[in-house]
């Protein structure tokens, strides 16, 4: 029995949102799953030509409506963010940083014109963009970032240093975040502007499959146009965010069911003492636990997604999911690493790759911490990290 058939997940979902992931899955293994060993151990990806790949299958921005953008449900989104990771989450990373951060801060709080400008080619894949909030000394703490935008004459003048970027180095418009007189604004930023560069960041264990970049602006002068007109203080990224971590509250449960997958694969096939692993107390034990966490992460993704179709779910609602999906995720990587012994220490099964890569999923988005203390305050009307 597949671990999802458990909960009749796919009763839950309309007969396109089945298509559009049998599309994304037939997608990843044609194009991606041959690659994704040797772009991990590279630390590098194609990644424009992944941008034009997801473009043509309309699934940059694919929630959002209007100006080349297909205007899918939420669901539809969460079910290709589910595959895209059960690929590895670098793929998601590079959809959703696309979709989610830098084109829905375009769409949400940019003028006609910029949406005219940077949207179509951003959806099609043409164009690649970035969000930059975080900076070397605050991620959880944005609203004292030290990054800032000043007036002169016409234009803007913006100093800082953001870190962490996904896409950064890659990208055609950076969405800054900066401090300005006004409160937090957001600025579109050009590659290629003058003081605007770029560094990858090497030697990372987890998400090698994507590019991750420190951001640095040195008295880059923008003209007053380059602003986001209806972003004003730290709701506008904080608001961004939230639709980031919708489509992780899917796509961890994609990491998890591949390597739930792999283990029942591999635990069918191992005979340990004349006998199949599957056969053991202990290794079924582990799987039914597993597919459990499995299915009721899925079952709360799907609950999200409708609430988010009807307009009614809250910033706490995609926390709970957040946190409950990428630990359970994470503990299900992990375990299923057991399963495999040490051949789940190498790349030939996909699962070590997973765990490292969720890792970075944990953190990102919002810690683990912050999102319990999310619901802490939710609960008891106290706030534990202010």
């Amino acid at each position: 029995m597949h671990p999802t058939a458990l909960f009749a997940v796919d009763g839950l979902l309309t007969e396109e949102e089945r298509e559009i992931r049998s599309t994304v899955r037939r997608l990843c293994d044609r194009e991606l799953r041959p690659h994704l060993t040797q772009w991990f151990e590279d630390g590098a990806i194609p990644a424009r030509e992944l941008a034009r790949t997801f473009g043509g299958l309309g699934l940059l921005g694919m929630h959002l409506e209007g100006y080349g953008c297909p205007g899918l449900g939420a669901v539809s989104y969460g079910l290709a963010c589910l595959e895209l990771e059960a690929a590895d989450s670098g793929l998601r990373s590079l959809v959703s940083v696309q979709g989610s951060l830098a084109m829905y801060a375009i769409w949400r709080y940019g003028s006609e014109e910029q949406k005219n400008a940077w949207l179509p080619a951003m959806a099609a894949g043409e164009r690649i963009g970035c969000f930059g909030l975080t900076e070397p000394d605050f991620g959880s703490d944005p609203a004292r970032m030290r990054a800032g935008a000043r007036r002169d004459g016409g234009d803007w003048v913006l100093n800082g240093t953001k870190m962490w970027i996904t896409n950064g180095s890659v990208a055609d418009v950076a969405v800054v975040w900066a401090q300005t007189e006004e409160g937090i604004r957001g600025f579109l930023v050009p590659a290629g502007t003058p003081g605007f560069t770029t560094r990858d960041l090497k030697h990372k264990v987890s998400l090698r499959a994507s590019v991750t970049s420190e951001l640095v602006l040195d008295e880059v002068r923008l003209p007053r146009e380059a602003v986001l007109p209806g972003a004003r203080g730290l709701s506008g990224p904080l608001r961004c965010l939230n639709e980031a971590r919708f489509g992780i509250v899917f796509g961890a449960m994609g990491a998890a069911l591949d390597c739930l997958e792999t283990a029942l694969a591999y635990a069918g096939e191992r005979e340990v003492f004349a006998r199949p692993l599957a056969a053991f107390q202990l290794t079924q034990d582990k799987l039914a636990d597993m597919a459990l966490e499995l299915g009721k992460g899925l079952l709360l993704a799907v609950h999200l997604g409708r609430l988010k179709e009807a307009g009614t779910i809250t910033p706490e609602q995609v926390s709970a999911g957040k946190l409950n999906n990428v630990r359970e995720a994470l503990e299900i990587a992990r375990t299923c690493r057991t399963i495999l012994g040490a051949s789940g220490i190498t790349l030939e099964y996909p699962v070590i790759r997973h765990a490292v890569n969720l890792e970075s999923v944990l953190t990102y988005e919002g810690t683990s911490e912050i999102h319990s203390l999310v619901l802490g305050k939710a609960l008891t009307g106290h706030a534990a990290f202010a």
